[in-house]
């Protein structure tokens, strides 16, 4: 099994006899974490102090294989490094309103950094607009060009305990998740008005009596949540009957959910 499968599960199996929770692979993960960002931290060779890695704020684009694409100034320090030697990393990072920064997801990709070739710059310059329009102000100067980052190798951390490398082809065949782009909005509106629903959810489905839940958050397959009872704090992991591929598939499944949740069980029917 490659090391990117191993994102396809979590939670209690094996010893335990308990069916693991299926989930996005290492290599999903990191698709849409990288497709979610819109700036990371690069880190080149330093060409003044040899042998120390220097650090650069970095906004960047993404192609349809998952390659950064950086709008840089031949007069920036990063860049002079670049041209002395390619080899550079990527690191990108999951943004969090709880200020748990060490649970939230990040990745780092390695690669050689290059001048984005003559006939493909048309398609790096719309991509890049399209994530970054002010830079409309300055993509034409003369001393600013495009360039990509060729990925070798990938290291995807998705929380504690939660972490291991992606192959640049996993990586460059996955495709970001179809909710990227409205789990926050499902998470926001979960938790403002229908924590009794997890609740219920989380009795029903994963077996566990809470006074709190939280949804902290959802994918195709799934979604976590952070709960609350006597026993103290924890999180789990819920899967959906079905994967959901749209904001709408998350809704209907939910409220199937919560009707099975809420129906009450015969005696033969009890677990």
């Amino acid at each position: 099994m490659s090391t990117s499968s191993v994102g396809r599960h979590a939670g209690p199996s094996g010893g335990s006899g308990e069916p693991a929770i299926p989930e996005p692979t290492y290599a999903e993960r990191a698709r849409t974490l990288a497709y979610l960002g819109r700036v990371g931290s690069l880190s080149t060779h330093s060409r003044k102090q040899a042998g120390f890695p220097f650090g650069s704020v970095m906004p960047y684009a993404l192609d349809d294989r998952g390659r950064p694409i950086f709008l840089i100034s031949s007069m920036a320090m990063h860049t002079q490094n670049l041209l002395a030697n390619p080899h550079a990393s990527l690191l990108i990072t999951q943004e969090t309103g709880d200020g748990e920064v060490l649970g939230a997801g990040r990745l780092t990709l390695l690669g050689e950094v290059a001048l984005v070739p003559e006939g493909e710059i048309g398609e790096a310059r719309r991509l890049y607009l399209e994530r970054h329009p002010n830079s409309k102000y300055w993509v034409d100067f003369e001393d600013f060009s495009f360039y990509r980052l060729e990925t070798v190798d990938v290291y995807f951390v998705g929380g504690f305990g939660v972490m291991g490398w992606v192959s640049a082809q996993d990586y460059s065949d996955a495709r970001p998740d179809p909710l990227a782009d409205s789990a926050a909005r499902i998470i926001e509106h979960m938790n403002a008005d229908h924590t009794d629903a997890l609740i219920s959810i989380t009795r029903a489905f994963a077996g566990i009596e809470a006074s709190e839940a939280v949804m902290t958050s959802v994918d195709r397959l799934g979604f976590h949540v952070r709960l609350k009872n006597a026993e103290g704090a924890r999180g789990v992991r819920i899967a959906f009957l079905r994967a959901a591929q749209s904001a709408g598939d998350v809704r209907t499944v939910l409220v199937e959910m919560t009707e099975l949740a809420r129906t009450p069980k015969k005696p033969d029917q009890a677990v």
